[in-house]
């Protein structure tokens, strides 16, 4: 199994070329990323976005694991359909637009995309579901922790949480903070992102009501969860079909 991986210098591209290196089903062909520094991670080269195309041609890697920003991630699933290399992309924060693109490509190959590759994070939106529909008309607070550096907020594995509170409830009001004269509207579920330090990630639900408080939470002890999970991701899809997939797809749960 041979994958390449952009974003290769970032926190997590990093994380995952420096895990597959001690994992004996894969390889890493070729990392991609604009800062480049010292030209490999981990004793794997590190090109520029411009040779993405030739690489891929040259390569054939059996699936390409992207962890960048929302649009470098599109162009480079785009690279990636043009040369029939699945995708796995672990980026956040992408609008309409570009969710919409991903999908159209996601008919001429196999693209995963997930805010979060924990199998833990799946345990939690599995008991959540089971919690919410036991507890009807609870209070809902969604908080989530990162580092300092995370650009999107809230995080994506926080927008998952919410989707999985929506379809259990319906959508309701999503309340960002609280700040002067607010007192809680029934229905409403109350975000809360917080950036502190290099804090890996940290997502707590409370749900509470009839003078009890119910709380699920999830902490990642190393960002080599998510690398391992992204990995195991990009194993998987490289048997499927075109088609647009989660990470449950991958760990065989409901979504």
């Amino acid at each position: 199994m041979n994958i390449a991986v952009t974003g290769a210098t970032g926190r997590m591209g990093r994380t995952v070329i420096e895990t597959a290196t001690d994992r004996a089903d894969v390889t890493v062909a070729f990392g991609v990323d604009a800062d480049v520094g010292s030209g490999e991670v981990a004793g794997v080269r590190v090109y520029q976005p411009g040779e993405l195309e030739s690489l891929l041609e040259e390569a054939r890697p059996n699936a390409l694991i992207d962890f960048t920003v929302p649009a470098a991630a599109v162009a480079n699933a785009e690279a990636a359909a043009d040369a029939a290399v699945p995708v796995v992309i672990g980026t956040t924060g992408f609008d309409e637009d570009e969710e919409a693109r991903l999908e159209e490509l996601a008919e001429r190959v196999p693209v995963l995309k997930t805010g979060n590759f924990s199998r833990g994070v799946q345990a939690l939106l599995l008991a959540l579901e089971d919690a919410l529909e036991a507890l009807p008309g609870y209070d809902v607070e969604v908080t989530e922790t990162h580092h300092n550096q995370k650009r999107d907020a809230p995080s994506g594995t926080a927008g998952m949480i919410l989707d999985r509170i929506d379809a259990v409830r319906g959508e309701g009001e999503r309340v960002h903070g609280r700040v002067g004269d607010q007192p809680r509207e029934a229905g409403e579920v109350g975000v809360h992102a917080r950036r502190v330090g290099d804090v890996g990630s940290e997502h707590e639900v409370l749900i509470g009501g009839n003078d009890e408080l119910l709380s699920i939470e999830h902490r990642s002890h190393s960002r080599r969860v998510f690398a391992e999970g992204a990995i195991d991701a990009a194993v998987w899809i490289a048997g499927q079909r075109p088609d647009f997939y989660g990470f449950s797809d991958v760990l065989e749960v409901g979504e």
